[in-house]
């Protein structure tokens, strides 16, 4: 499997393809960077890559759908889902999504590509999570929620039963949401309230 990035957030993934048994690990990076651990960093294709899969290991949600877009005529994605997590044999994964430790997801919900599910979030039943979104660690959406592409959902945050919120959102770290969030918004507070509106860059 190929790491896309050799960042703090790389670092965790690494360590799930550890846990998962995956052979073969390599990091690639952009810019000159230091080994990770055993793990040398290289160029992008700087030698064949023998159709490994990649994960991005990028944050940021949308430098991650950049880099995504970039790959995809090259390479083929694959998930790392570590062996503490709870998926439902009836939740669907995307390609390109990583999903930590302690994570819960349950009956019927729909996680999209290249999104990040952070450690112990959890997803109840019939949530969807569109592309390139992020749950951010300790944050919990009840059932039935969906969140647009490219939101991201600070951490402890909480989103009651049926809320829907748009894409490219930014869900502050411990808000609690109860009503629905338009495009855009940036959401702070108990209860969240929104206190700016972005188009996307």
């Amino acid at each position: 499997m190929i790491v896309y990035g050799a960042s703090g957030h790389g670092k965790v993934i690494i360590e799930i393809l550890e846990s998962m048994g995956v052979d073969g690990i390599e990091i690639w990076d952009d810019a000159v960077k230091p080994p990770v651990w055993q793990y040398p960093v290289i160029k992008p294709f700087a030698k064949p890559h023998n159709d490994k899969k990649c994960v991005i290991a990028i944050g940021v949600n949308a430098t991650r759908q950049k880099v995504a877009a970039k790959l995809e005529a090259q390479l083929s994605f694959g998930i790392a889902i570590h062996p503490t997590a709870h998926i439902s044999s009836r939740a669907t994964i995307g390609e390109g999504t990583v999903v930590m430790a302690g994570v819960m997801i349950n009956a019927e919900s729909r996680i999209g590509r290249h999104c990040i599910v952070n450690t112990s979030a959890s997803i109840d039943h019939d949530c969807v999570l569109g592309d390139f979104s992020h749950v951010s660690p300790n944050a919990t959406l009840s059932g039935d929620v969906h969140i647009g592409e490219g939101t991201h959902f600070g951490a402890g945050a909480v989103a009651i039963q049926g809320i829907r919120i748009g894409k490219w959102c930014t869900i502050g770290a411990g808000a609690v949401i109860i009503k629905d969030v338009p495009d855009f918004a940036t959401v702070v507070g108990n209860p969240g309230r929104i206190i700016k509106i972005n188009e996307k860059q």
